[in-house]
């Protein structure tokens, strides 16, 4: 859907960017060093392992684990011998890192908020007909569906689902549907492999999505489209690549990064709306970072949750005290400082100081889920968040200034 709007907007907005990263930093050395953030899905949806992964026109792989590959290998097959697959084009790594609706469970949670209401009205046209099907029980069968396809893919027990959608299609058929895919060959995990039970969860999603097309068609827009759905959670592959660490015996690798051929990779924001967090890995020895703001609520939220992740993955991090009321009418400037620490600078994009006592109606105008922003709204938006640097141009050159001085007073002491 992204792509096909990409190509219909390009006459009117501009080109597809089909440049490779590696391609593009030789040609834009003098800009900033980019580094694009996704998450590991598996690792985030079974918090276990290294979910934070990152890719620069260098290297692509694991930011707190340390293990990489090249930039334009990452995607290949690495078996015995590389598989070469080309490198990543611009238009997809932009996607891939911006991909909010990537996570099954997040688009689930949005179309579901969305359907039911329009099920309920197609439920009580239907109940008017004394002749109609029990629409409000194939309705549930799918709205399980994806529920177990859901609870399959974390790796976590589905039988009471199963049995769910086994004991009301009996119903439905007056006895005479019996899926053909068992429960046991979703349990063969240890036997199998995660694959084997994806695969079988696929053919069994099939097998009732056949029954409902097949031989109870409903005539209800909504009830296609939950079908839909549920084929489509089942063959779900976006952000998928080649896992370059599968089957390696490194100890130093979390073996959960090990597991599988391939790795399914999404937008960072799912896990941290922070987009610095990969910065934090202790070679890179990072003295200063700008904490930029830009979620819909809290403005303190990704530096707050920052602080409690390095705190449990034992990174260090300044201590970010927030009192309630700054969380209501924030300042334009934070700095959090602490031992060993980076400093860090956190700019609320909405403050007193460019939007006085507007603050909510500011919050509520950008909301994230909306229709796009018009031309004037992103004028408008640049305008704000331009002033925010403008008014703290002093503030950060001071903060900038006392942190290279201290970077230079350590190199002299460490040479005498």
């Amino acid at each position: 859907m992204g792509l096909g709007t990409c190509e219909s907007l390009a006459g009117t907005t501009r080109p597809i960017d089909e440049c490779k990263l590696s391609e593009q930093w030789n040609q834009h050395s003098k800009d900033p060093f980019p580094i694009y953030t996704a998450i590991d899905k598996q690792c985030k949806q079974r918090e276990e392992g290294d979910p934070w992964f990152e890719i620069s026109p260098h290297e692509a792989g694991y930011s707190l684990t340390g293990a990489f590959v090249e930039t334009s290998s990452f995607g290949s097959q690495f078996t015995n011998k590389m598989k070469k697959q080309d490198e990543m084009d611009m238009l997809y790594l932009q996607a891939l890192c911006s991909s909010v609706l990537a996570d099954e469970e997040e688009i689930w949670k949005w179309i579901k908020a969305l359907l039911l209401p329009e099920i309920k009205t197609a439920s009580e046209k239907t109940k008017q007909d004394p002749h109609s099907p029990p629409i409000d029980q194939c309705y549930q069968v799918l709205l399980n569906l994806v529920d177990m396809n859901l609870t399959v893919l974390k790796g976590t027990d589905p039988s009471a689902l199963d049995q769910c959608i086994r004991t009301t299609l009996t119903d439905l058929s007056g006895g005479k549907k019996q899926l053909i895919y068992q429960l046991e060959k979703l349990n063969e995990d240890k036997t199998a492999g995660k694959k084997a039970a994806k695969q079988y969860m696929m053919q069994y999603t099939m097998d009732v999505c056949n029954y409902f097309s097949l031989e109870r068609k409903l005539n209800s827009w909504p009830f296609d489209l939950l079908i839909s759905i549920c084929r489509c959670i089942a063959q779900w592959i976006w952000g998928r690549h080649y896992n370059f660490l599968h089957s390696m015996t490194d100890e130093a690798v979390p073996a959960a990064l090990l597991e599988g051929e391939t790795r399914d990779y999404e937008d960072a924001g799912l896990l941290l709306n922070s987009s610095y967090f990969s910065v934090l890995r202790e070679e890179r020895d990072i003295d200063l970072i700008i904490s930029l703001d830009f979620s819909d609520g809290d403005p303190f939220m990704t530096v707050t949750q920052t602080a409690e992740m390095c705190k449990k993955l034992k990174i260090t991090f300044p201590e970010v005290n927030i009192t309630s009321e700054d969380v209501k009418k924030p300042k334009a400037f934070y700095v959090f400082k602490g031992k060993d620490a980076p400093t860090v600078i956190h700019m609320p994009l909405f403050n007193l100081a460019n939007c006085g006592d507007k603050i909510d109606v500011w919050r509520k105008k950008y909301g994230t889920y909306q229709v796009p922003y018009s031309a004037e709204m992103i004028a408008e938006l640049l305008q704000v968040s331009g002033k925010n640097f403008s008014i703290n141009r002093a503030k950060l050159l001071e903060q900038i200034r006392a942190v290279a001085e201290a970077k230079y007073f350590q190199a002299q002491a460490r040479q005498i």
